[in-house]
């Protein structure tokens, strides 16, 4: 029995994420509004009883999907800021967020994250899936600028919803760009000179003069 049963859960998540992953092309595509479940389940390849096995609607089968793609988001700036061997957290920040101006360019983020999300979630449900994924990892690198005595830490809880605001509105603005590349390079400038103003270059410590 339990070999039974761990077969029909792996054949159960097997057909969730075809779903997801049917889906997410065709929103990307298409979408949300010009996106039927017909048209996922013929791309998926799955019954429609499987697919309201695992979601009850349209909303919620796109709601897996925004996860899915946040998911994929955050794992993506981790590795862009632990990529280069950097030690200053300062440094990894502007890795990480400069790899989320690159992801804000691709058409699938543009178009389900960053056009139809607010839109199909509503504003209130999208800030509170946008702060579950990125404001944990934006504290955690903010932390740890504290942590390097670069920061208050009474600071890290304001700066992380300053700098989340910050990049959402910079990749709004990608997303509504006509030149996606100008944007981008523009975004890129804009949040560089705004990291060295906020967080400036450690000091490095004053040494005392010869003899002293």
């Amino acid at each position: 029995m339990p070999a039974d049963v761990d077969r029909r859960v792996e054949r159960g998540q097997a057909t969730r994420r075809q779903l997801v992953a049917a889906a997410t092309e065709l929103f990307a595509e298409r979408g949300y509004d010009h996106t039927s479940i017909e048209a996922v389940l013929e791309h998926a390849g799955v019954s429609r009883g499987s697919l309201y096995h695992h979601f009850p609607g349209k909303q919620d089968l796109f709601e897996a999907v925004v996860a899915e793609l946040e998911t994929g988001v955050g794992q993506e700036v981790v590795a862009a800021a632990t990529a280069h061997g950097e030690t200053d957290p300062v440094d990894m920040l502007k890795s990480g967020f400069s790899s989320w101006i690159e992801l804000a360019g691709d058409p699938v983020v543009r178009r389900i994250l960053l056009t139809d999300a607010p839109a199909v979630l509503g504003w209130k449900r999208w800030r509170e899936i946008e702060e579950q994924y990125a404001l944990g990892l934006i504290k955690q690198a903010v932390g740890e600028i504290a942590d390097a005595g670069r920061l208050q830490a009474e600071l890290v809880d304001p700066f992380s919803h300053m700098l989340l605001a910050t990049l959402s509105e910079l990749a709004h603005l990608i997303a509504v760009a006509d030149d996606v590349s100008r944007a981008q390079a523009s975004a890129q400038t804009a949040l560089e000179e705004f990291l060295g103003r906020l967080l400036p270059p450690a000091t490095p410590p004053r040494r005392s003069p010869r003899g002293q």
